[in-house]
């Protein structure tokens, strides 16, 4: 029986998922897992490349030990970072979005080109890790002197895989660089902040079949597998799996992504100011969506004490300890802080219990996920009764009450695993096991 390979990397663990078709139902097993954080170089966060792609091979491996040979496998991680390497191709250290090096870069971009014609221009949100600045922080550091290519993460460990390079279109959208309009690079962006065009040749469409192992791959790996490109962006790739169709999507992990897929993108005032993103999708469409902080602030609380307490028993903890604080999880004082414990204490104004911290996260989320949703019905002039969660943030049961509450709207439970059930599923459309995106929705829907 055909089995096909989504590798899902995220900010914080990576997985191999395996994937056939059994009965009309998709049948989805988990065969690696391995943690992933940020690491401190030089004075930088800076992402091991190195050791992602050794475990991504270990992943492979494991497919040949289970005798679970794959047709094809398609990666996906977050957005915005890159790699970059000269013409010798040799690879520069990859920093994290969690950096604070584009501090001084933003204003040099925003001098340049003012935010609101970037916005214009692009459709994409203000975060201050966007490529585009952090791109122009190495420019000013020289650091694109003698670069030859960049490549976002997944296109990177796709080419390392078969030696072809390749720029996915949902996940170059997410740079800051790309048209709303024409769904292309804009030439006059990059030319007006100096950045090398050798570094933007033309985007490729999820779907696309990259091409099958290297010789080199082949030999550690023990065989060979197709290539095949899903939308790299892991919340476009989240998207796909999202069943409840026209309503809004709530894609719940590190960050939370709240949105709608529509035909064009929003570039208006209004839009800017509700600081909403227009990401790019399949066939054209566009993700109108807002990040919001996620719970990457429940995560780094965990971290601090020492992972003594699974993810449930905070939630559990939370439950037990209810409470009336409200912190802004939108602002910026929580992207990286050095204790996110004495951070929440500080935007509350008072020492909270463990508990106490997580729940007040959790009902801050909540009420970030109201407020969004308002803000985007009154963009698109459309009332939703249904948010569709999605995400590993789906077994979080107090949030999902709680975002219910908040919302007041019926909230539809997905997949935990739609990242790489929506990595799959353009895998497969590719391969012609399913005939078209709705086929594949409505399978992901009967499985789940």
């Amino acid at each position: 029986m055909k089995e096909y390979l989504a590798i899902d990397i995220g900010a914080s663990s990576g997985r191999h998922m395996l994937a056939r078709l059994e009965n009309g139902r998709l049948i989805l097993d988990e065969i690696y897992r391995f943690p992933n954080a940020p690491t401190q170089k030089n004075g930088r966060l800076t992402w091991d490349t190195e050791r992602l792609f050794e475990e991504i091979l270990n992943g492979l491996k494991k497919a040949k030990e289970l005798n679970r040979i794959p047709q094809t496998v398609g990666i996906d991680t977050w957005a915005v970072d890159y790699v970059l390497f000269d013409r010798n191709k040799k690879a520069y250290d990859v920093y994290s979005y969690r950096d604070n090096r584009t501090a001084r870069s933003v204003p040099q971009v925003h001098e340049r080109i003012p935010f609101e014609t970037l916005y214009a221009k692009t459709g994409i949100q203000f975060q201050p890790f966007n490529t585009v600045y952090q791109l122009y922080a190495d420019l000013m550091d020289g650091r694109l002197d003698d670069a030859e290519y960049m490549l976002m993460l997944p296109d990177y460990f796709h080419y390392r895989l078969t030696g072809k390079m390749s720029r996915e279109y949902t996940n170059a959208t997410s740079t800051g660089l790309v048209n709303a309009e024409t769904h292309h690079w804009d030439d006059e962006i990059i030319n007006r902040l100096g950045l090398p065009e050798r570094l933007f040749p033309k985007t490729v469409q999820p779907g696309t079949a990259l091409g099958s192992f290297s010789e080199e791959i082949k030999r550690i790996v023990g065989y060979d597998a197709k290539v095949v490109l899903p939308c790299t962006h892991d919340t476009a790739s989240a998207v796909v799996a999202a069943t409840e169709e026209n309503s809004p999507y709530l894609s719940n992990g590190t960050w939370s992504l709240l949105g709608i897929e529509r035909m064009k993108a929003h570039t208006d005032a209004v839009s800017r100011k509700y600081n909403y993103s227009n990401e790019g999708h399949l066939n054209g469409t566009v993700r109108l969506q807002k990040n919001i902080m996620g719970l990457w602030m429940i995560q780094q609380i965990r971290h601090e004490e020492n992972d003594a307490y699974s993810f449930a028993r905070l939630a559990d903890m939370a439950r037990n300890s209810v409470n009336d604080c409200v912190v802004d999880v939108n602002d910026s004082r929580f992207l990286s802080p050095v204790s996110m414990r004495k951070e929440v204490n500080a935007a509350a104004g008072k020492n909270l219990t463990l508990g106490e911290q997580a729940y007040c996260i959790f009902h801050s989320l909540a009420i970030g996920y109201a407020k969004a949703i308002k803000e985007l019905e009154s963009l698109t002039g459309e009332t939703y009764q249904t948010l569709n969660i999605i995400g590993g943030g789906t077994k979080n049961q107090l949030l999902n009450e709680l975002t219910e509450e908040a919302t007041g709207i019926r909230i539809a439970i997905g997949a935990s695993e739609a990242t790489a059930i929506g990595n799959l599923a353009i895998q497969m459309i590719s391969e012609g096991v399913f005939a078209d995106l709705s086929e594949a929705k409505e399978v992901i829907k009967n499985s789940i």
